[in-house]
């Protein structure tokens, strides 16, 4: 039904909206995919810098810029302070499901090894919707300098959305090209970090079996 739906209207309604609404989606798009990998955020960012640049846009390149950047920075500082809390709340809890996630030599060994590459983990993270959630959680948890994780976070932003919004703007109405790119790009990703996660978790359970007998 949405397909006999000519984009040329949909564009013409969204172009009509005020500024400001606008502007707050695009900003709370941003917002949500940190902390809820599985929405379309960085096909949005790629449609707002093609909508900047479509003739009487409301919004200026500048201001889909701001919108994004800020977006995704007080999403990950969501996660950052989330990291922090549930740490504690898994040391306290006596849920009997939630206390098994909590296993102090497995955890400090993540936590040292986070702490050692913390500015390659954190530049890298925001090229994957899945890496760039869980790293401001173990960035809060480690208790990784607030300040360092903002410049480094925002220096993240600024190069992946960079490359997104300018795409964006830049195709035009071929914009969706970046999309059908997007998508080969976040299957290659997701099929290496399964098999990265399928390897440590063989050898997690290898381990364990090995200390059993």
């Amino acid at each position: 039904m949405l397909d006999s739906i000519p984009f040329e209207a949909v564009l013409k309604e969204i172009l009509e909206l005020p500024p400001f609404v606008l502007w707050i989606f695009f900003c709370f798009s941003n917002f949500l995919e940190n902390i809820f990998p599985p929405w379309p955020g960085d096909t949005i960012t790629v449609f707002s810098g093609f909508i900047s640049s479509t003739p009487n846009s409301p919004l200026s390149f500048l201001s889909v810029v701001f919108a994004t950047f800020l977006g995704n920075l007080i999403g990950a500082l969501a996660m950052y302070y989330f990291g922090e809390r549930f740490l504690l709340f898994l040391k306290r809890t006596k849920i009997p499901f939630l206390s098994t996630l909590y296993h102090e030599e497995n955890l400090q060994k993540t936590l040292v090894w986070f702490r050692q590459y913390e500015i390659v983990v954190v530049l890298i993270s925001r090229f994957s919707a899945g890496i760039r959630f869980f790293v401001s959680i173990v960035a809060g948890m480690s208790k990784m300098n607030i300040i360092k994780f903002v410049v480094l976070y925002s220096i993240a932003i600024s190069m992946w959305c960079g490359l997104l919004l300018f795409g964006g703007s830049f195709l035009g109405s071929n914009w969706n090209q970046i999309i059908v790119i997007l998508s080969y790009y976040n299957r290659t990703i997701g099929a290496i970090l399964f098999v990265i996660f399928s390897y440590l978790l063989y050898q997690m359970i290898k381990k364990r079996n090995t200390k059993l007998t």
